[in-house]
């Protein structure tokens, strides 16, 4: 190669690596402003990969397509009718409860803001601070996320209008991909491989989420923390989110902990989430999760923050299927992007 040559690919690389920078942004902003309808399409499709299996299973036992795409939708629906009702139920819950500790709320603050005091806080800090620690302006954010909702209800209209589609015709799917030319079969295995991972991290995700749930219940009547049960629900869907869902699950029966049995029972809250959630959620299942979708714990945590950014709660939530997805199109389809798959994999390779 002459040097010209070389000087002309070297100054190639920065503007290929410019153009990619500049059109890696502009994907992400035209996410941003399409959200609303990428995050639901993207959910139904998960759905539909999650009940795909159904139609293998009747296949299988020699029964009609459509009781597989029925019974997929069945499934579907009643999943995510039961999952809004329970975490709409939580939230008004939670709105109307804590009126009812205006006192205790009050004399908890005046402690603390008695103690400031002998702190050396200023009196017109305290009055600032004393504003802003309103039950009501709590009420109001857990009524403003309750009434949120409705927007997610409207998107759930859409979810299972577009499911109705997608569900059908997958049932085809299979015939459709056997016909794809032999020089994109590394797009076919690759999207496999993203719809397997899914269904296995859906499956582990609701596994753990259900015995964490089930353990945050137990834990919080014996506490006594009211409404228990509406918040191992809460724990159970926050569960899907990774990493941080621990957190927003437990927000809410801590602060009424505090309200209902003072410092020492919200600490008892915290305590019992910790040890629960601490062992099953940041110990056992990402090193579950880790095996099965083969994804480090780094990738796993920037994904939630980026899908977050992007797509909002629905990004939060598919974080995992979201990454996986771009993965399988941008890495495990294409041979020359092969040496990046020990840097996002959770396992350790022995080099060869």
């Amino acid at each position: 190669m002459s040097d010209k040559a070389v000087t002309r690919s070297a100054m190639s690389r920065p503007i290929t690596l410019l153009v990619g920078l500049a059109a890696t942004f502009l994907v992400i902003s035209g996410l941003r402003d399409t959200a609303n309808l990428v995050g639901p399409t993207f959910l139904a499709l998960v759905l539909t990969i999650a009940v795909h299996p159904l139609h293998s299973w009747a296949k299988r036992h020699r029964l009609p397509g459509w009781v597989g795409t029925v019974g997929g939708l069945i499934a579907i629906y009643l999943f995510l009718f039961t999952l809004t009702v329970s975490f709409g139920i939580a939230m008004a819950r939670f709105a109307m409860l804590l009126p009812t500790y205006q006192v205790q709320m009050s004399r908890l603050l005046d402690r603390a803001l008695a103690w400031l005091s002998d702190l050396g806080v200023t009196q017109r800090q305290l009055e600032k601070m004393a504003g802003t620690l309103d039950i009501n302006k709590l009420a109001t954010v857990a009524e403003s996320v309750a009434g949120g909702l409705l927007g997610v209800l409207t998107s759930l209209g859409f979810i299972a209008a577009l499911l109705l589609f997608m569900v059908s015709d997958a049932a085809g799917l299979a015939h459709k991909l056997s016909a794809v030319p032999a020089e994109r079969r590394p797009l076919v295995r690759a999207l496999s491989t993203f719809a397997s991972g899914t269904r296995r991290y859906l499956l582990v995700s609701t596994v753990f989420g259900l015995a964490v749930g089930v353990v945050d219940v137990l834990a919080l009547l014996v506490i006594g923390v009211p409404a228990a049960v509406l918040w191992g629900l809460l724990s159970f869907i926050t569960n899907y989110i990774p990493n941080v869902g621990f957190v927003i699950g437990l927000i809410p029966p801590a602060i009424l902990g505090l309200l209902q049995g003072g410092p020492k029972m919200m600490i008892a809250v915290i305590v019992a989430y910790s040890a629960a959630n601490v062992l099953i959620q940041s110990v056992i299942q990402p090193k579950v999760v880790g095996n099965v979708i083969d994804m480090s714990a780094t990738l796993t945590m920037l994904s939630l923050v980026f899908w977050a950014a992007t797509l909002g709660a629905i990004g939060a939530l598919m974080a995992v299927p979201l990454s996986l997805l771009v993965k399988a199109l941008l890495v495990d389809a294409d041979p020359g992007s092969a040496w990046l798959q020990p840097l996002l994999s959770a396992q350790k390779r022995s080099a060869r």
